[in-house]
């Protein structure tokens, strides 16, 4: 039998592929000899025929990469992919400034520095975009009447 189709056979058996087959250059002549499946799996058992270790991908340089992304570095404009909207979308900046917006408002309605009223304008003027950061709010609310938003 032939090496190739040895090779193939082999494969087949011992359930890896043909470039994972390993076969002893000594006994060449005991290959060419062999003519059944049966002769193969006697030369498997006999170690002329055998299966190479798997090779695997080191994780060293993934490892240096993920080191390095986490000092903030490999983020230049040469590794920006999306635009900067795609990177960081309008709705999820949108989400995360009314949702502490409106933290900041029911701590101070909890604390008693605005009533109830007063709590309902100012969850107005944030839902409408008027006030965009938690400093202006503070400003507005210790402002009072005097730094009213129209």
């Amino acid at each position: 039998m032939r090496s190739e189709t040895a090779r193939k056979i082999a494969a087949d058996m011992l359930k890896v592929g043909t470039s994972r087959v390993w076969i002893d250059t000594n006994s060449t002549e005991d290959i060419l000899e062999s003519a059944t499946r049966a002769d193969i799996r006697a030369l498997i058992r006999r170690n002329v025929i055998q299966a190479k270790p798997a090779k695997g991908n080191s994780g060293a340089r993934f490892r240096q990469r993920i080191k390095q992304k986490s000092k903030e570095r490999r983020r230049g404009p040469g590794s920006v992919k999306g635009t900067k909207y795609a990177r960081f979308p309008r709705k999820s900046r949108w989400v995360k400034t009314i949702r502490s917006l409106r933290d900041e408002l029911l701590k101070l309605k909890q604390s008693g520095q605005i009533d109830r009223k007063l709590y309902r304008k100012y969850y107005r003027f944030i839902k409408g975009g008027t006030i965009q950061s938690r400093a202006q709010l503070v400003t507005h609310v210790k402002a009072g009447s005097s730094g009213e938003i129209k």
